[in-house]
């Protein structure tokens, strides 16, 4: 498969952390890991599908994808080419009048939002551009006529720069304390602009903690310790629960998850055992 990062205009760069042109030339089932941010996606060839236990599901060809509860997988048909579009924490809701936490968990179509006649023709200008290029510049001028007034919250940036800074361990009480708000109005405005609640973004960040951990020891119980984890049966529940492997079965195939460490999809994106 091929990846291309691209930067996002200035104009572009408070609501976008990165565009990613995604190619592959032959059908491929690969693994998505839970991420901080929501996803917006243009297959400008071939298709996608989502893959439930048995049951293989056609996604449409633009859609946008919230922030997930667990790992998901998919499916590509052979020669396939896609545009991502990776908001950062909080740039999605400055595109959308629905609440973004309305997309939690869930792969929307984006005709439930746009004019059918936009979407079609942006969506045949992407599979006759001919370079990444010009795809990325389209999806800009597309996502310029969406801008809404920005929507910004001081308390909510907070809040995620204090989750980050801890790396995903701090508790909720003490975070309401530390930004001297109580926990309910936080976590309705930090769903209104992120997404999610800041626990589940918090775990999110601490079990991306425990993955970029397995690049520098092999000893599981100095991973979870590192992670924040005290409790190694508690690490391990959930650490199957974001990637579908134990952290034993992740380490034993640890070359093919760490390669994609220096990709877009850092620890998002990971290959079928």
């Amino acid at each position: 498969m091929r990846y291309q990062v691209y930067i996002p205009c200035d104009r572009l760069k408070p609501y976008i952390r990165q565009f990613v042109i995604s190619e592959a030339s032959d059908e491929q089932t690969y693994k998505v890991l839970p991420d901080t941010s929501l996803v917006m996606g243009f297959q400008y060839a071939g298709k996608l599908a989502s893959v439930k236990e048995t049951n293989t599901l056609p996604l449409a060809t633009a859609g946008i994808t919230g922030i997930q509860t667990g790992f998901r997988i998919f499916k590509n048909a052979p020669v396939t080419g896609s545009v991502l579009v990776v908001f950062t924490e909080t740039g999605a809701a400055s595109f959308f009048r629905e609440p973004i936490h309305e997309f939690l968990g869930e792969s929307l179509s984006l005709d439930n939002f746009l004019n059918s006649s936009t979407l079609s023709s942006l969506e045949d200008q992407l599979a006759a551009a001919t370079t990444d290029q010009a795809r990325v510049q389209l999806i800009e001028q597309f996502l310029i006529s969406r801008l809404q007034k920005p929507k910004s919250d001081a308390l909510v940036s907070l809040a995620i720069q204090y989750i980050y800074q801890s790396k995903g361990t701090i508790r909720m009480t003490a975070l309401a304390d530390a930004l001297c708000s109580s926990q309910s109005p936080l976590e309705k405005r930090f769903r209104q602009l992120v997404g999610t609640s800041p626990k589940r973004f918090s775990s999110i960040v601490q079990m991306k903690q425990a993955i970029a951990a397995f690049s520098k020891t092999n000893s599981l119980t100095d991973i979870s310790l590192e992670s924040g984890y005290f409790d190694q049966a508690h690490f391990s529940n959930g650490f199957k629960t974001f990637t579908g492997l134990t952290p034993r079965e992740f380490l034993h195939n640890l070359p093919k998850h760490l390669l994609l460490e220096k990709r877009f999809f850092t620890s998002i994106r990971t290959p079928m055992l």
